[in-house]
């Protein structure tokens, strides 16, 4: 099949690969002609491991082409995906649907035929509603139908993710729709994938409430943390305890400093914002963004407190910026609210990322460094903020040699508190009590034994 990409984003970008992988001819679009001679070039605008190789072999297959003009590859089309950015609106959290609706003209006026018009960008529910409409009201005569089919792609897994997903959802009513989703997922169904066929509206809102629920697993995840801090329980073993209840599943309960990227900050927001004007407030979601804003906050107060409270003259290492490991994505990444507010504090932050650079245009006055080695160079304190896997396995005496201090505070949970005391550190992690504190004094009696 003849696939059209309208967005060549993180998730324009990996769909049209792996639908070119999977066999059909895709053409990825975008306005940004600098863009787009890059990936003629094979270069690519973000980084997901796997994804230049999975580019590089389809483009010379010739089933994966890229350009700014769309006119030829839309009319051509059997499906024409809309896969354009929906960022949080300035102002009042819904999602800013302006990008979606230009995408939406545009096509309107170029599809020949009947054409399968499918949203893949992450909408509010009834967008397909408004879809449908700019393309009747542009082009009457147009013999389309508006398809949701959310993306469910975790960044630095995404192409795993597409080929070997939980599912797939569509939302579409019309049967000539559903038989062109059938052929483009059918590589899928040797794999016996479920192909979840719903109404538009429902398909909307399967991605948003799969947001909101992981948002708030993480969250309440780290508030089980801060309990077993006070009372000297162990989260990893609470998490594992309640997580090998298949009722739970284990995913999503790694305490840590609160949820960032691309997705569950905005999701939601614009869900939350979405049910207001229903008037169906949804208050578990409003207290899951409540509590995750406070947490990524109240962060910098925990490493100042790991220093005794006062980090006035020190130098903090930064081990990690961007929201996870396996991308270069910084978007809402707890990084943004911890560094600024040190530095608010007097602190000097030193860092490192491997694929962070937007963070050089992202935070002022960080000492950005070469290496984990660079990062430790005269700190007072260490923080792993995120845990990439050439962070898991330090040079602990190469580390001790370079900092000044010995103050190392795990906001991922990597080492074992045991270890890292034995290496001589003052070590700090979440939901679980630095060993010192856990050590009980023996009874009298039985010391005198």
């Amino acid at each position: 099949m003849r696939v059209a990409m309208i967005g060549t984003g993180y998730v324009g970008l990996v769909s049209g690969a792996c639908f070119a992988d999977f066999g059909h001819v895709v053409t990825c679009i975008d306005k940004d002609a600098g863009k787009i001679e890059r990936l003629e070039q094979g270069i690519m605008p973000i980084f997901e491991p796997g994804l230049d190789e999975l580019v590089e072999r389809n483009v010379k297959a010739g089933r994966l082409f890229f350009t700014t003009d769309p006119a030829q590859a839309v009319r051509e089309a059997d499906a024409v995906f809309i896969a354009v950015g929906t960022p949080s609106r300035r102002g009042d959290g819904h999602a800013d649907l302006s990008y979606v609706h230009a995408a939406a003209e545009e096509v309107a006026g170029l599809v020949d035929g009947f054409t399968v018009v499918v949203t893949k960008s992450t909408v509010p529910v009834g967008t397909g509603d408004e879809i449908e409409a700019i393309i009747a009201r542009v082009r009457p005569d147009a013999d389309v139908a508006v398809v949701s089919n959310p993306e469910f792609l975790r960044e630095g897994a995404a192409i795993d993710d597409f080929k070997r997903p939980d599912r797939v959802v569509v939302g579409t009513e019309d049967e000539r729709a559903r038989e062109v989703m059938r052929q483009l997922y059918r590589p899928l169904y040797l794999n016996e994938t479920p192909i979840v066929f719903t109404a538009r509206r429902t398909s909307e809102l399967i991605k948003y409430a799969a947001n909101a629920f992981l948002a708030l697993k993480i969250t309440f995840i780290n508030e089980i943390a801060d309990l077993c801090e006070a009372v000297g329980g162990d989260v990893q073993a609470v998490a594992r305890g309640i997580g090998l209840d298949n009722r739970i599943g284990s995913k999503f309960l790694h305490a840590g400093p609160g949820y960032g990227g691309s997705c569950f900050p905005k999701d939601t927001l614009a869900l939350v914002r979405t049910a207001t004007d229903a008037g169906t407030p949804l208050q578990l979601v409003e207290a899951t963004v409540r509590v995750n804003d406070a947490r990524k906050k109240s962060m910098a107060q925990r490493i100042a407190n790991a220093l005794g409270g006062e980090v006035r003259g020190k130098t903090i290492g930064i081990l990690g910026l961007t929201f996870k490991p396996n991308t270069d994505d910084m978007r809402d990444s707890p990084s943004l609210d911890i560094i600024p507010a040190l530095q608010a504090m007097g602190a000097k932050v030193q860092a490192f990322d491997p694929e962070g650079r937007e963070a050089r245009h992202m935070l002022n006055g960080v000492d950005f460094r070469d290496g984990p080695y660079g990062v430790a160079e005269g700190a007072d304190a260490l923080v792993l903020l995120t845990e990439w896997d050439e962070f898991r396995a330090l040079d602990f005496d190469r580390v001790k040699a370079f900092m000044r201090g010995r103050v190392l505070v795990d906001l991922r949970n990597v080492y074992k508190p045991r270890d890292m005391e034995a290496e001589g550190f003052d070590y700090y992690s979440i939901g679980r009590a630095p060993v010192r504190a856990a050590v009980v004094p023996a009874p009298a009696a039985a010391a005198a034994e």
